[in-house]
């Protein structure tokens, strides 16, 4: 299976960031990794990456709750963001919510894939990698 150029988790939780790197790597799934611990960062660090004309991710992965700007503010701004016509980046939320207006709310977001349930799996790496292959 190819792998993803870069990928982007956005989640103030450290040990459950620690565990996806772990899981990307067990599988393969990413040559690199960024993590940003919350959605203003993470607008701003892509926001750079894409003035200096650095490559930005493929795939993020997007917590919901979080200090500072929250998944949904960052959704918000992120359709906004200058880059998103050029290349298709694939959003997945992240999120131990089971709360069924989350789950209707995030039907909103075109950008948006999939919502999964904490904590990510390496079957669930793997049905994304042989998603993308298949688009």
């Amino acid at each position: 299976m190819k792998k993803v150029d870069i990928c982007c988790i956005i989640d103030d939780d450290p040990i459950f960031v620690y565990g996806t790197k772990r899981i990307i790597k067990e599988v393969d799934f990413a040559k690199n990794v960024i993590v940003y611990p919350n959605g203003q960062d993470a607008l701003e660090g892509l926001l750079e990456r894409s003035k200096n004309k650095e490559e930005i991710p493929d795939v993020i992965f997007l917590d919901l709750n979080m200090p500072i700007m929250n998944g949904w503010e960052f959704l918000d701004e992120f359709q906004k963001f200058p880059n998103n016509k050029a290349k298709k980046i694939l959003i997945y939320i992240i999120s131990s919510s089971v709360d069924p207006r989350d789950l209707e709310r995030v039907k909103n977001y075109d950008q948006v894939d999939t919502y999964i349930l904490k904590p990510i799996t390496p079957d669930d790496l793997s049905k994304i990698l042989g998603a993308k292959i298949e688009s």
